[in-house]
Parts: C-alpha cells; sequence; structure tokens
C-alpha cells in the first residue's frame, strides 16, 4: 500500500465516522423534541402535585413512568380524561386513575421457615 491509498482510506473512516455522529446528533435531538413535546402535554393535562408525583414514579420505576406518560397522552387525546374532571387533573384524580391503570399489585408475602 502506498501513501495514496492509506489517505483514501483514512479519509473514506473520517467521513463515515461523521456521517455516523451527525445521525446520533440527529436522533438526540429528535428524541429531546418528543420528550418536550411530552412534557408540554402532560403540563396541560396534570396539576403540579400529579406532575410530582409521576416524577415520584419515574425515579422508582422508570419503564412504568414512561408506559403512564404514554397512556395519559393517549387518555388526553382520546377525551376520555376530560370526563373524569377538569384538566388539569387534581392529585386526587391522577392517583384513581394511577391504581386504575396499574392494576392488581402483586402480593409480597415472606414466610419465615
Amino acid at each position: 500500500m502506498d501513501d495514496e491509498e492509506l489517505e483514501e482510506i483514512r479519509r473514506r473512516k473520517l467521513a463515515q465516522l461523521q456521517s455516523q455522529a451527525l445521525e446520533a446528533q440527529r436522533q438526540q435531538e429528535m428524541q429531546e423534541e418528543i420528550n418536550a413535546q411530552k412534557q408540554a402535554i402532560l403540563r396541560k393535562i396534570l396539576s403540579p402535585e400529579a406532575r410530582s408525583r409521576l416524577a415520584n414514579i419515574r425515579m422508582a420505576r422508570p419503564e412504568f413512568a414512561a408506559q403512564l406518560e404514554l397512556q395519559m397522552i393517549q387518555l388526553a387525546q382520546s377525551g376520555q380524561l376530560s370526563r373524569l374532571g377538569p384538566l388539569p387533573l387534581s392529585d386526587e384524580h391522577f392517583k384513581m386513575i394511577l391504581s386504575r391503570l396499574s392494576g392488581k399489585k402483586q402480593e409480597i408475602r415472606i414466610r419465615h421457615i
């Protein structure tokens, strides 16, 4: 291999890395935009106390909180949340919805042998 071939390989590799970095940046920007839109919708449909409760849930169970956010947004878009009370929903209404959506909690029993 001569210097020209090595230089060409380096240029192609650099171009590939730059395109990968650009694509990663685009994906990150798109994800941030989606998160900003979700937060704006949640601000409209949940009271500050209910958003605080959701933030606590997010710290303890991030996957469940993400599912809960999506379900709340879907309920709001379908008009089902407005039947439960005026928007933004109070913490009490949010707890009621949370209990319905979370279903039955699995009971944990510890037996001593």
